[in-house]
Parts: structure tokens; C-alpha cells; sequence
């Protein structure tokens, strides 16, 4: 099937009491046993499994070509799974521009317990450089948040393949509509699912797909379910309800973007603009080779200082300024401010994540900010 008739049907069961030709949510912590002891309806307890989950988790699983899929209530529970799920010393390369959520969350939670360097994961050389006899897993994260740096997924399975190391790829800022990296070759990959899958900036969840059934695989499984970090009905249904729409509400974000980051590349004051969709971003070629389309998030850095950035910011109209990204309305951030003291983003860098408003009037809010100094 294609990836319109997936995202409508993968994750949809008809209710065979009522014939609903849309799932119900069932709310219910436990399920009815047998007379000899056993489940007749396959559930035993929601923090196991759910209805609504195992729908959300079918549909995420064939989106992404995947042949499983996990749930989580939200993006850095996925993550944490996947940390949780490693013997204690393992050694993990990661992005140093990665999402500071995460970052933050290896560095203060699982110092002592994991080894873990970042680096320019890009770097080959310096990938390989630092790949040691622990090493079990490369994260990558492409396009990364909030520079939109990409990664060669396939030169990067390839490294990380021949030392028997395994590659998560973090494909929030992609979606399977733009991007799919189980089929260039990585072993895991990761949503937060608040973002598009989402659409809406109303729920939280997080994902993670497999690309084989591994022993690794049905631990990180283990952990979903006795750590209990998991969505609640209500939110697996509405996750299901909104993909419906994802390749279509994505193709809109996309098409606005691109016009969006060309108006930006040839404003007087903007120094550069960082959107894989255009030919002056470093990546280009790559973007090309392993992307469907370059997504619906983009950065751009002002010609000014950080006082000049903050007040394009606080100038908008149309915009929100507001962290998260993913959803039908535009948000625009001051990045840095929010990072942290380690932050490898620039002061003068807003990102944007391009909502599905008429593009014109996208353009013309910003051309009134760009007033402001």
C-alpha cells in the first residue's frame, strides 16, 4: 500500500459489536479472563497492551517499514527506553548538536551508568575515531534540531554495521513522508510523536520503531511495559485519527517551507538560512539522495545581534513564539535561550516550524518583523 492508504487504514479496526466503522476508545485498565485462566480477548492489563495502542503501534510500525512498533507517552520516554534498554558501561555516539531534551536527558540521568561522546557524527573520520569496544549504539538525528544538519544514514549504517554496532535514528523533523531510515539501513527509529504524527499541539507521545524483531528489540519492550511511560487510550486514538491526515498535512508544511526559506534566503537581513530544500545548504546532495522531500522546518539567523533576533520575534502577528513544533499553526523560537549553557546555537538563530497558514501571509508577517530593527 501506499503511504496515504497506510496512514488511513494500518491503524483502523472496525468494531465487530457495534460495526463502527471507526475504532472505539476503550478505556479500560483490565480485561476479563477466561474460565480457564486466560485472555480470550488478547489484552490483560493497559499498562501491558491496549486496544487503541496496538492500533497506533500497527500503523506506526508500516509507516516507517518497520516490523514493530512501541509506544510512549511522549518523545524522551522513547528515548529513555532505548538508554534503559542497554547494559550498564555501553558506550553510545551521539550528534552534538542533538535535541537538547535528550541530551540533557543522557547527561544527567545516565552519567556513571552509560559512556557516551558527542561529536560531529558527520565527521567519518571522526566517527570512526571514536567508536571503541563498548560502542553498541550511533544515534543519529537528520535533519538535526535545530540546525538542520543531515547525516548520511547510509554511510552511517555502513561504519556502525561492520563493528556490530546498532544505529537509532531520530526522524521527528522528517516523518515517514519525508524520510524513512529503516530502508537505508538503520535499526531503530525514533518519533516524538507531539510533533506531526500529532499535528495538532493538543497530545503527547513518543515512538519507536524496529526494523527486525531482535533480542534488543523485546527489551526495549520489556521497558515499555514495566516502566509504564506509556499514552493513554485517548491519546493512541487521537495519534491514530490525526495520521490519517499526515502525508497530505505534511506535503502542506513541506510547500510552505520551501517558499518560506527562498523569501528568507533573499531577504537583505538574513545571513543564511539552514532548510535541506535549497541548493546553498551543505547537505543538499545528501538531502536529495536519501530524502522523499526536505521537510517543514527551517532556520535562519538574522544579520543583527541577539537583541536585533528578539525583536523579529517578539514582532510577529501571525507567528507563535512558542517551543514544539509539528502542528497546523507556525511557531517561531529563539532557540538558544532555551538550550542551555552548552548550546551549540547560534544567538542570533530563530527556528521555525512552518504551519499550513496561506503563504503569503506567512511572508508578509515576517516582512513587517524584519522592520523591527
Amino acid at each position: 500500500m501506499n503511504i496515504e492508504t497506510i496512514a488511513i487504514h494500518a491503524g483502523n479496526h472496525n468494531d465487530p459489536t457495534t460495526k463502527a466503522v471507526i475504532q472505539p476508545i476503550i478505556m479500560s485498565t483490565t480485561f476479563e479472563r477466561g474460565e480457564d485462566g486466560g485472555y480470550p480477548g488478547g489484552y490483560i492489563y493497559s499498562r501491558s497492551s491496549n486496544p487503541n495502542r496496538s492500533a497506533l503501534e500497527q500503523v506506526l510500525a508500516q509507516l516507517e517499514g518497520g516490523i514493530e512498533a512501541a509506544a510512549f507517552s511522549s518523545g524522551n520516554a522513547a528515548g529513555m527506553a532505548v538508554f534503559q534498554s542497554l547494559p550498564a558501561g555501553t558506550h553510545i555516539i551521539l550528534p552534538d548538536d542533538m535535541y537538547h531534551g535528550l541530551r540533557n536527558q543522557i547527561k544527567n540521568l545516565f552519567a556513571g551508568i552509560l559512556e557516551f561522546d558527542f561529536i560531529d557524527v558527520n565527521d567519518t573520520e571522526l566517527l570512526q575515531q571514536h567508536i571503541k569496544p563498548n560502542t553498541g549504539v550511533i544515534w543519529i538525528e537528520t535533519p538535526s534540531n535545530p540546525l538542520l544538519k543531515l547525516t548520511d544514514i547510509k554511510k552511517a549504517v555502513a561504519i556502525a554495521h561492520a563493528k556490530g554496532i546498532k544505529v537509532v535514528c531520530d526522524n521527528t523533523f522528517a516523518t515517514p513522508v519525508c524520510q524513512q531510515p529503516i530502508a537505508l539501513g538503520a535499526d531503530l527509529v525514533m518519533h516524538s510523536a507531539t510533533k506531526y504524527f500529532g499535528g495538532h499541539s493538543d497530545l503527547m507521545g513518543g515512538a519507536l520503531i524496529a526494523a527486525e524483531k531482535s533480542d534488543w528489540w523485546l527489551k526495549i519492550r520489556q521497558v515499555q511495559e514495566m516502566g509504564g511511560a506509556i499514552p493513554s487510550p485517548m491519546d493512541c486514538y487521537y495519534l491514530v485519527r490525526s495520521i490519517k491526515t499526515l502525508p497530505y498535512r505534511v506535503r502542506g508544511h513541506v510547500n510552505n517551507a520551501q517558499l518560506l526559506a527562498q523569501f528568507l534566503e533573499d531577504h537583505p537581513k538574513v545571513e543564511r538560512v539552514m532548510y535541506p530544500g535549497l541548493p546553498s545548504h551543505p547537505q543538499h546532495d545528501i538531502a536529495k539522495a536519501q530524502m522523499l522531500s526536505f521537510g517543514g522546518m527551517l532556520s535562519f539567523c538574522i544579520k543583527g545581534s541577539e537583541d536585533d533576533t528578539r525583536k523579529v520575534v517578539n514582532s510577529v502577528k501571525l507567528f507563535t513564539q512558542a517551543t514544539s513544533l509539528g502542528g497546523v499553526e507556525s511557531l517561531i523560537e529563539h532557540r538558544a535561550s532555551v538550550e542551555g549553557l552548552d548550546t551549540k546555537t547560534p544567538r542570533n538563530l530563530l527556528r521555525v516550524s512552518v504551519g499550513l497558514e496561506h503563504i503569503d501571509d506567512l511572508i508578509a508577517d515576517l516582512k513587517a518583523a524584519f522592520n523591527s530593527f
